[in-house]
């Protein structure tokens, strides 16, 4: 596998302007379509959204000539929880110790170009317009899923652009997920698995961790983020018999708060870090593994503690109990209150959100925090909501516009009151926010929250 290698300065901090002078990109013909235009034609390609299997996409990638042989180094990434924020942490780390970071993941928020960064860039139109194209055309109008023949695109972008390491999401899974056809990456990471997509994965623990720990490749390092034991022993398992050495949460490293601040030990080491910059206790540990991941990938992709800090306290990652500013939804809101959002769409996500909410009560009794939730037919809401019973001063459940797999405000409303939350349905976000302010109480705290596409909707709504 080449290692891409742009040449700079060591002493030189990278700069976003530098990427438009390093770092070409596919060159779009003068009749090249919009993005939205030709990603609208591939959808139809396929009767499904997803379908697990890696044959249509080897088949494509072949007729492109391996674009992922061409990429540079890989670190893969699966797990059920803390995924974006592992990559966003680590991205920031390796980005702060100069090197040129591609990343890819999903879904995206509000356009489809979120997905794909090249060497610390968002693509451009131009660029992504270009290589759909020139899957499209390879692909001959053969089946092949949206996501396949996306991150085949996001392939061929990497292998075209000069970076030092590539940070590569799992969709959906890991064994048969189309990321999987990298056959051997520099490392491979496995955050927090529960239970998540039971159509796909299976409806216990143990399936869904042995489809996680489908990315663990012969030789290649496991770094492990905090699992149950019953995950643990899958991934271990699987571990083993590919002779891939593990780095294991609370075993070869391990992090605590201290002040304000975290301590970070592994193999004999202690690291002083600063708080992260993505608010939640869950956070932390989500710092902690990608500390670890630096750490152990640092012969190839040189970083120190000192950019480990700078990372862990700069990364950015929206919609993971992110605060809003300003915008059309903030100007709902009177003086005083405040709005944020979050993705976390299952029931660990549930638990680590609702536990913010409680911190947010004891640091402040007498500010109210306010619920407001949309989820997808695909998701347990009743699992999701229960560890707010008790919490919010009030719930709002409103239907995900423009999503046809949303459940209806009215269902998540009935889910929530199985899991003893009591709440109100109500016709948008807009609504349920006059709704609130309308409601009296004293300022307070509003958070939206329960799913990712609902995240996407609020952002683009707000500007």
């Amino acid at each position: 596998m080449p290692r891409w290698r742009t040449p700079r300065r060591p002493d030189r901090p990278l700069r976003s302007e530098d990427t438009a002078i390093t770092a070409p990109s596919p060159v779009a013909s003068a009749d090249t379509q919009a993005p939205d235009a030709i990603l609208a034609r591939l959808q139809t390609l396929h009767p499904k959204a997803i379908d697990l299997s890696l044959g249509r996409l080897q088949t494509l990638l072949d007729r492109l000539g391996n674009p992922e042989r061409a990429v540079p180094p890989v670190i893969h990434v699966a797990g059920t929880n803390g995924k974006g924020s592992t990559i966003a942490y680590l991205r920031a780390i390796l980005e702060a110790a100069g090197h040129r970071v591609h990343v890819y993941t999903s879904p995206h928020l509000v356009r489809f170009n979120e997905r794909i960064r090249l060497a610390g860039d968002l693509i451009d139109d131009a660029a992504f317009s270009a290589v759909l194209e020139e899957c499209e055309a390879a692909n001959g109008g053969e089946p092949i899923t949206l996501f396949e023949i996306t991150t085949a695109a996001a392939f061929l972008a990497f292998s075209r652009v000069p970076a030092d390491v590539l940070l590569l999401e799992v969709g959906l899974g890991g064994r048969f997920d189309a990321t999987n056809v990298i056959d051997r990456p520099l490392a491979c990471v496995i955050t927090p698995v529960s239970i998540d997509h039971v159509a796909f994965l299976g409806d216990t623990i143990e399936k869904i961790a042995f489809e996680k720990a489908g990315i663990v490749k012969p030789g290649v390092p496991v770094i492990v983020g905090p699992q149950d034991p019953r995950a643990f022993g899958v991934i271990a398992d699987r571990a083993a018999a590919l002779e891939a050495p593990m780095t294991v949460f609370a075993r070869d490293y391990s992090v605590r708060r201290e002040g304000e601040g975290l301590v970070v030990e592994a193999g004999g080491v202690t690291e002083a870090l600063p708080l992260p910059s993505l608010p939640g206790a869950h956070q932390i540990d989500n710092a902690a593994v990608a500390v670890a991941v630096a750490t152990a990938v640092s012969g190839s992709l040189a970083n120190t503690a000192v950019h480990r800090a700078e990372g862990v306290r700069t990364a950015s990652w929206p919609a993971r109990m992110q605060r809003l500013t300003r915008g059309p939804l903030v100007e709902l809101l009177a003086a005083g209150w405040s709005l944020w959002l979050d993705g976390g769409h299952n029931a660990d996500a549930g638990r680590a959100v609702a536990a913010q909410v409680a911190a947010w009560r004891r640091e402040r009794p007498d500010e109210p925090v306010h619920l407001i939730v949309g989820m997808l037919n695909t998701k347990a809401a009743d699992d999701y909501l229960r560890p707010f019973a008790g919490l919010p001063a009030s719930v709002s459940t409103v239907a995900i516009p423009g999503e046809t797999a949303s459940l209806s405000a009215e269902a998540v409303a009935a889910m929530a009151g199985t899991a003893g939350v009591a709440a109100a349905a109500r016709e948008s976000v807009a609504e349920a926010l006059s709704g609130i302010v309308a409601g009296g109480g004293g300022a307070g705290r509003v958070l939206i929250a329960g799913s990712l596409y609902l995240a996407g909707r609020v952002l683009a709504e707000n500007g």
